[in-house]
């Protein structure tokens, strides 16, 4: 047969279509009009055997930049940070790399011993009480929060920074069309959220404060000083989307008042991998433990008194509580959850903090050297490991400049924020070195002066 990797014959077709008591293919799909169907032959190369295909994949594969050939500066939500090898190692094991839904406790204590560490470091970092077993990635995580808060409060206002990725954004406003509810953005200001258009915008119908530490700028915002805006208003909650490696230095939301805390554990052991699967987080107060969406397990003993895992709130919105649902997500990362909690282990309490240090470090080392080769910062303020620099010329111009010299450039600003042309955000982790950031001022410098 010379396409292995379709084992569909004729005779197999047929075998099914008389099972369900169908003549033909035609008389399958007969119940569809006949004006909404397509007639033709779809616009598609004629198929090849399957060394030829490999051949060609593999060169179409050939033309991306990746990682291990290139010094990339690019984040924007995507990081190239180190993963220890026992990561994939882990993960590639048969119990878990096929693991789904573990509802058999009995059969499941690995993979449900693995989301209640997940859980456990997640609550560690953020300083918070409750994390579920993860959702699809830290978009999806933010637009939870804000229907939870909605529906929480009973309010249908709801306050987004500007300096939160606007990805996320796009993904709130995709939410809250479902649920109605009224998003508010307001502006930045130097980097760093407008506290006196805060102060104005927020009232009594106010859900919850949507923010992000650091945020998309690569700044550190004030927590304390929203969270004291914010509780002017009683019942309005303070929801923060963080990156949970900055959070290894960075003092948690959860001590300067945050509600909910969400993110995404891609900087903890899975590969940039062309922008997914992420792995989303939540985590929140005790008191909204039945709200959360998804599962969250839980340890307890069994009837000999020996240490066991099971899952003990599960939002199966679908079959229960519907009416008070604020969420249908019933599923998760399970196996990334599993990747980030081997990496987080792996790198240990001490490793974690150091890791964020570098990336601090670096960062500013960085800075430095843009600012020799004027080119400086757009904001003054704090940040982690991402800084905006203002460049004389259009940002898509000089990263296919930068390629020529296999370097993968910063995010271009102006693709989500029109009013900052030729600015670009740059990203610094610990495993960049000081001659790939040096070579990089050098191909900055050498395109600024052509």
């Amino acid at each position: 047969m010379e396409f292995r990797y379709l084992p569909m014959t004729e005779r197999d077709k047929q075998e099914m279509l008389d099972v369900i008591g169908v003549d033909s293919t035609e008389e399958l799909f007969s119940d569809i009009p006949d004006n909404v169907r397509f007639k033709g032959e779809l616009n598609l190369k004629k198929p090849a055997n399957e060394a030829s295909l490999k051949k060609e994949l593999a060169g179409m594969a050939a033309k991306n930049a990746n990682l291990s050939e290139y010094s990339s500066f690019l984040g924007a939500g995507v990081y190239d940070h180190y993963i220890p090898s026992v990561v994939d190692h882990v993960i590639s094991r048969s119990e878990f790399y096929t693991a789904y839904t573990p509802y058999q406790p009995e059969i499941s204590q690995g993979e449900l011993q693995a989301i209640f560490e997940f859980q456990t470091m997640i609550c560690e970092l953020t300083g918070m009480e409750v994390a579920n077993s993860s959702v699809y990635d830290g978009g999806t995580a933010l637009a939870e929060a804000v229907t939870l808060s909605a529906g929480q409060t009973k309010r249908d206002k709801i306050i987004v920074s500007k300096t939160v990725h606007p990805e996320s954004r796009a993904v709130i406003h995709t939410y809250a069309k479902g649920q109605n509810l009224k998003i508010v953005e307001i502006d930045y200001k130097d980097g760093q959220t407008d506290l006196d258009q805060l102060r104005n915008e927020i009232d009594d119908n106010t859900a919850g404060v949507v923010v992000q530490y650091p945020n998309f700028f690569g700044q550190i915002e004030p927590l304390q000083e929203i969270n004291s805006i914010i509780r002017q208003q009683k019942k309005t909650m303070f929801i923060t989307s963080s990156n949970p490696l900055a959070l290894g230095y960075l003092t948690p939301p959860g001590d300067f008042g945050a509600d909910i805390v969400v993110g995404d554990t891609q900087v903890f052991g899975i590969p940039a991998q062309f922008g997914g699967p992420h792995c989303g987080y939540f985590a929140t107060t005790d008191k909204l433990k039945r709200k959360v969406p998804g599962r969250l397990v839980g340890q307890t003993t069994d009837e000999e008194g020996e240490r066991g895992f099971v899952l003990t709130l599960q939002a199966r919105e679908q079959h229960i509580r519907r009416d008070k649902a604020t969420s249908n997500i019933c599923s998760n990362q399970a196996l990334n959850a599993l990747a980030s909690s081997v990496a987080i282990t792996s790198i240990g309490k001490q490793g974690l903090r150091k890791m964020a240090v570098l990336n601090m470090q670096k960062a500013r080392y960085l800075k430095q050297q843009l600012e020799k080769a004027g080119f400086p910062a757009t904001f003054d303020g704090p940040f982690f490991n991402e800084l905006t620099v203002k460049l004389p010329e259009n940002v898509t111009n000089v990263n296919e400049k930068l390629l020529d010299s296999r370097i993968i450039g910063g995010y271009d600003l102006a693709k989500a924020y029109p009013e900052l042309e030729g600015h670009m955000l740059i990203a610094v982790t610990e495993i960049r070195t000081k001659a790939e950031m040096d070579t990089f001022v050098k191909e900055l410098g050498d395109i600024h002066g052509e």
